[in-house]
């Protein structure tokens, strides 16, 4: 394992190989590390949001999770043993020019893990398993030991990672990814503020059954002596994840035994139709946001930040966004020689949308809202945000701070020309656009459709950052980014 690296990743879950990826392409040193001896074995966030398929297909494995899985199945309701009613989980909502990936899609946890595993280490990035955190001392601009910085000009600031293996680590940034049990987090001594969304204990598990076809999400109501089942085909496997319910105080079994006696006690289905366990786990939905998303040079991202109910699917996706988010940050101060400060905009722009999405979350847990356009996440964004530049006296949408869509523009898909670690510059209509250097490239043309004319500097996470209808500024607002 590598004694020094720019950043320093613990946990390689979903949060922490995205933003391996993302800053391995970056050409920035990254480490990725992890607690457990395997990735995680269980399909538990399954399911991915239209706008975390963007992010994927951004980050180059958007063929692979697409292979990998399929969309939501048909939800069946059962009673007495026989069919009495289907519905839906998510509204639908059909693909669209600007939002081509519309939909909910399913892929066990697990694999969406190992695609994203195996895109790291295409890139020449690695994890190393078997690491458990034990220490961290930060040594901040005022000197001290740190990291050697990568032309030699000896010690700069950085943090001092101590593993349960005796292994020591020194990176300018730590990042933690591990969880809402952080061990960052406690470490740190960053507190977490939240509620119980369900007493309840719940069941999660991945199983092979027989005698329930693979086409429907298969829906066991509770009885009067029984809780809630659920069963539902996992896309690319011969798994279902099952989902039970249990009243309040009460302790799931985990064991094979213990998963047949449900299933035989709240379905129509045989104790042995349950053939095989493939992982279990117990937990009570819960809805919490850490104080702080950063602490000097280190940053908390994913469930280390912020923990969901799984209702909505919201978890897995709002984590892989604060990935997206913060590696172009880092890339930008690391690479491009940006002023730090910029990475005071991770906190600023991705804790407002970690507690929007919170309540959202919750909401669809207690049955007050439905899984439709919000949970896609689609309209998330950062008008509000200090890198927000909207110069335009009477703008339309998008505006700055917006996702940028999808379209064609002169034969050019807008989705193919932002894929990369690069800003681009859109010039619509008969806009003008300035001369910002070989590594912005600028689409020109018509308008699409989602579109008005106009210049949009989009960036590297595919959101406007800066719109005018003249590039009076332009330059100025790149210059912070160390583009000019």
């Amino acid at each position: 394992m590598p004694t020094d690296t720019d950043v320093l990743v613990v946990g390689a879950g979903p949060t922490g190989l995205a933003l391996g990826i993302d800053l391995a392409r970056r050409g920035v040193a990254a480490l990725v590390v992890e607690r457990a001896p395997t990735l995680f074995p269980g399909s538990r966030g399954k399911g991915l949001q239209p706008r975390t398929m963007e992010v994927f297909d951004d980050l180059g494995v958007l063929d692979a999770i697409r292979a990998a899985g399929g969309t939501y199945p048909v939800g069946m309701i059962w009673q007495n043993g026989r069919r009495a009613g289907e519905h839906r989980m998510f509204d639908a909502a059909e693909p669209t020019e600007d939002a081509p990936y519309n939909e909910p899609w399913m892929v066990p946890q697990w694999r969406t893990q190992q695609i994203l595993r195996a895109r790291l280490e295409e890139l020449g990035g690695e994890v190393a398993f078997d690491r458990e955190l034990v220490a961290l001392t930060r040594h901040e601009d005022e000197g001290g030991a740190g990291t050697k910085g990568g032309s030699g000009e000896g010690v700069v600031p950085g943090v001092r990672a101590e593993f349960a293996s005796g292994e020591v680590v020194t990176a300018r940034y730590v990042v933690a990814a591990d969880g809402g049990r952080s061990t960052v987090r406690r470490l740190l001594g960053i507190g977490m503020t939240g509620e119980t969304v369900d007493p309840h204990p719940t069941l999660v598990a991945d199983v092979r059954i027989s005698g329930l076809d693979r086409d429907n999400w298969h829906v066991f109501p509770p009885g009067e002596a029984d809780g809630f089942l659920a069963i539902c085909p996992l896309p690319g496997t011969e798994d279902f994840q099952l989902v039970a319910r249990f009243p309040e105080g009460t302790a799931p079994d985990l064991t094979l035994e213990g998963v047949r006696k449900v299933v035989a006690a709240r379905s129509h289905l045989a104790p042995e139709s349950v053939t095989e366990l493939r992982w279990a786990s117990d937990f009570r939905p819960r809805a919490a946001l850490a104080d702080r998303f950063r602490s000097g040079r280190v940053f908390l991202a994913g469930d280390a930040a912020h923990v969901h109910s799984p209702a909505g699917g919201q978890g897995l996706n709002t984590s892989v966004q604060d990935a997206y988010n913060l590696g172009w940050k880092l890339g930008a101060v690391l690479r491009d020689g940006a002023d730090p400060a910029l990475l005071d905009s991770y906190e600023e722009e991705r804790r407002p949308v970690a507690a929007e999405v919170l309540g959202l979350s919750t909401r669809v847990h207690r049955g007050e809202t439905r899984r439709g356009e919000a949970t896609r996440q689609l309209g998330l964004g950062y008008r509000e945000s200090p890198l927000t530049r909207e110069t335009r006296t009477d703008p339309g949408t998008p505006r700055a701070g917006d996702r940028a869509p999808d379209g064609t523009v002169d034969g050019v898909r807008l989705f193919d020309a932002f894929r990369g670690p690069h800003w681009t510059l859109l010039a619509l209509g008969d806009a003008q656009a300035p001369d910002l250097g070989a590594g912005i490239p600028v689409v020109r043309g018509p308008a699409p459709g989602a579109y008005g004319p106009g210049l949009y500097l989009v960036r590297p996470d595919g959101y406007i950052g800066w719109a005018g209808e003249t590039a009076a500024g332009l330059p100025e607002y790149l210059a912070r980014f160390g583009r000019c």
